[in-house]
């Protein structure tokens, strides 16, 4: 998955302003998952999805999640991690098509010149883990251990473009 997305598309964030993708990008690469909180393949790869998240937090890499819903329904979903993680509401999936997303739930990371430059769809553990190596090799830090006790089996995930 290598794209290039466009820089002038809006992020809408549950707290704070929307602003156009460059701007998000201005300091810090993003390092997103994309879910669609309808499905139950989304609701499962969540708290290995935080997991994964926290450990680049830290990092020069600004983690979000991207929620294909509303801003109301990505609130639900999202419980209390809305206070703790940057998260997206997509619910037109313009972000999601704009960065080549086919398949939910998605792991995505987004260098700081704009170009997706690794990702992963469905849950594959040894993809993720190849997305998680690709961040800790560009931004100097440690990956975190995937798959790790507790995370689910590996599944294909829903269609992104419904």
């Amino acid at each position: 998955m290598t794209t290039t997305p466009s820089p002038d598309i809006v992020l809408h964030p549950l707290r704070g302003a929307e602003r156009p993708l460059h701007e998000w990008l201005t300091t810090f690469h993003l390092l997103s998952v994309s879910l669609d909180p309808f499905t139950n393949e989304s609701a499962w790869i969540l708290p290995t999805a935080r997991r994964i998240l926290a450990v680049f937090a830290g990092s020069s890499v600004r983690t979000s999640f991207i929620v294909t819903a509303s801003a109301d329904e990505a609130r639900e979903f999202m419980g209390p991690i809305v206070d703790e993680t940057l998260v997206f509401a997509d619910p037109s999936r313009a972000l999601v098509r704009e960065l080549g997303i086919t398949a939910l739930p998605a792991f995505t990371f987004l260098r700081i010149d704009g170009r997706v430059v690794a990702g992963a769809q469905g849950w594959n553990a040894l993809e993720w883990r190849r997305v998680a190596d690709e961040v800790a090799k560009t931004v100097s830090w440690s990956a975190p251990l995937i798959p790790a006790p507790g995370d689910p089996g590996a599944f294909a995930g829903t269609p992104a473009l419904v």
